[in-house]
């Protein structure tokens, strides 16, 4: 059997990219840095935009890399084995529910944002160039980091549509899951209570 067909090998890397999403980057670098456990503080979410408000841009950017990193490494590896498109988009997606539901902190993580944008560039690195740009032009309009990050997932499955259609639906079904997650944040949004970056004058 082609390996490309193999289910066991799909099944086997699924749950690899699930483990290593599980690993939350926010909570072990707080507490690396001595900080409390970011889902007690400012918006509760244990990921690098909280980790920033939080605990400043050296965590941060520690939290975003490994964030991103559970995301890259899976689609990778499974690009590498010849899986098909369809394939290695459903291998990030697992990784992006292991950061959703982690196994190893009583499945309370965060929105996957960044892991999610790991797993779009190296599946199709021209529409993560345009959910890239997407995310960029609302959050310098807005500053608001949830609205910016929803545009760009819309735009991702659109996007991959058109160009590697075989990896759309596991794309769209992320979106979907990162549209319910933040359902908190848009909320607030309506409420006009969502924390943002506003700009001092």
């Amino acid at each position: 059997m082609a390996l490309q067909e193999s289910w066991g090998w799909l099944l086997s890397l699924c749950a690899v990219a699930y483990l290593l999403g599980s690993i939350s980057s926010a909570i072990l670098v707080c507490r690396l840095f001595g900080h409390p456990d970011p889902r007690t503080q400012g918006s509760s979410n244990p990921g690098a935009t909280n980790v920033l408000r939080i605990a400043g841009k050296p965590a941060a950017a520690l939290t975003l890399l490994g964030d991103v990193l559970k995301g890259v490494l899976p689609v990778l590896a499974a690009t590498a084995l010849g899986l098909s498109p369809f394939a290695v988009a459903l291998v990030g997606f697992c990784a992006f529910l292991g950061h959703l539901f982690p196994v190893f902190f009583q499945f309370k993580g965060g929105k996957g944002v960044a892991t999610a944008f790991g797993v779009l560039f190296p599946l199709h690195w021209p529409s993560g160039l345009v959910a890239g740009a997407v995310w960029l032009v609302v959050f310098g309009m807005l500053r608001i980091s949830s609205v910016a990050s929803l545009s760009a997932f819309v735009a991702a499955p659109i996007c991959l549509w058109f160009w590697l259609p075989g990896a759309a639906l596991p794309m769209a079904a992320l979106t979907l899951i990162m549209i319910v997650r933040h359902r908190a944040n848009l909320t607030k949004l309506l409420r006009g209570e969502e924390l943002g970056f506003r700009k001092k004058d």
